[in-house]
């Protein structure tokens, strides 16, 4: 019960739109820049570099926040132009989920569904994992994540918070029989957005090391991506990346085999 006119932005409410999420038409001509082949556009560089353009997305990521952290709204209408359609696989994750639309997007269709968000962090994805697999009733869910985790997107964590989301996941998805792919962390050092964080590479070895066994011991397909792009010393090949953490296109056309070849193992 309210003492005023009732106030849509405030509170629980019956109705929440995607206004105001989803990527701009300046992230997604970014993200063509970036997977474009050769060297970036010198122009990108500086726009990326402009002050006040971080200021504004800054504002922008913190008004995000405050009204949906998790980002549940992103897809709402998405979701809801799914009702009652076959779907065969939802991909969750963060960036390099989202990126993979822009670089591929003839992979995304015939029931194939991407719903990454750019700069998520696990306990995000847990919060939204009703609304973007579990309410479309796929066969099979791509749980692509951890980067963002290890930078501290979303402030600092321990592993066993990690792991904690990540199994939550997978026990939603077979509570509702959906078959489970676990995407490996691929080849991290530092990432650009946080270098405060050191090195990452013992970390992603870790993380990797216990999706493996967990893919083992309960059953899940493992999706082994670090394997395509890392080079002899650990890291991401160049050939495959610009800034150590995310894909170009040539780092995608690597992972899509990958990719297809575990959607076969876990809808056959």
């Amino acid at each position: 019960m309210t003492d005023g006119p009732f106030t849509p932005a405030v509170g629980m409410v019956d109705r929440l739109d995607s206004k105001g999420f989803g990527p701009s038409q300046e992230d997604y001509d970014f993200a063509e820049a970036y997977l474009a082949p050769g060297d970036l556009d010198p122009a990108w560089a500086a726009r990326l570099a402009d002050p006040e353009r971080r200021a504004r997305r800054e504002a922008l990521a913190a008004e995000r926040k405050a009204r949906d952290w998790p980002a549940i709204s992103q897809y709402r209408e998405a979701n809801e132009a799914l009702a009652g359609q076959p779907t065969d696989v939802v991909f969750i994750g963060d960036s390099l989920t989202e990126f993979w639309s822009v670089a591929q997007p003839d992979l995304f269709t015939g029931g194939i569904v991407n719903r990454g968000i750019s700069g998520q962090t696990s306990p995000q994805i847990l919060l939204r994992f009703m609304a973007d697999v579990i309410a479309l009733r796929p066969w099979a869910v791509h749980i692509w994540c951890g980067g963002n985790d290890m930078a501290g997107n979303t402030g600092p964590s321990m592993v066993q918070d990690y792991k904690n989301n990540i199994l939550a996941m997978t026990v939603l998805a077979q509570a509702h029989g959906i078959r489970v792919i676990l995407g490996a962390l691929t080849p991290f050092n530092v990432v650009s957005w946080k270098p405060a964080v050191g090195d990452l590479s013992a970390r992603t070895a870790e993380l990797n090391a216990w999706q493996t066994a967990l893919c083992a011991e309960r059953g899940f397909v493992r999706a082994d991506y670090f394997s395509v792009l890392a080079g002899p010393d650990g890291l991401m090949k160049p050939e495959f990346h610009r800034d150590g953490v995310h894909p170009t296109r040539a780092g995608y056309a690597v992972l899509r085999p990958v990719a297809e070849a575990s959607i076969a193992r876990a809808l056959g």
